[in-house]
């Protein structure tokens, strides 16, 4: 199987959840929306979906 290279940005999953709520009556807080894309992405990477990097500065 090929690999290929994906980036997840916390911010586009805060952001998407932020969207998808508004559309089903809920309105998040930031920390809220904060909250749930960092137990994505943690959850991603415990799922093996993707590898964790830290980017060099």
């Amino acid at each position: 199987m090929k690999e290929i290279e994906v980036f997840i940005d916390t911010d586009e999953i805060a952001d998407f959840f932020f969207h998808q709520l508004l559309k089903r009556g809920y309105v998040p807080t930031e920390e809220e929306l904060e909250e749930m894309a960092d137990i994505t992405f943690e959850y991603l990477v415990e799922k093996c979906i993707i590898d964790e990097e830290m980017e060099e500065d």
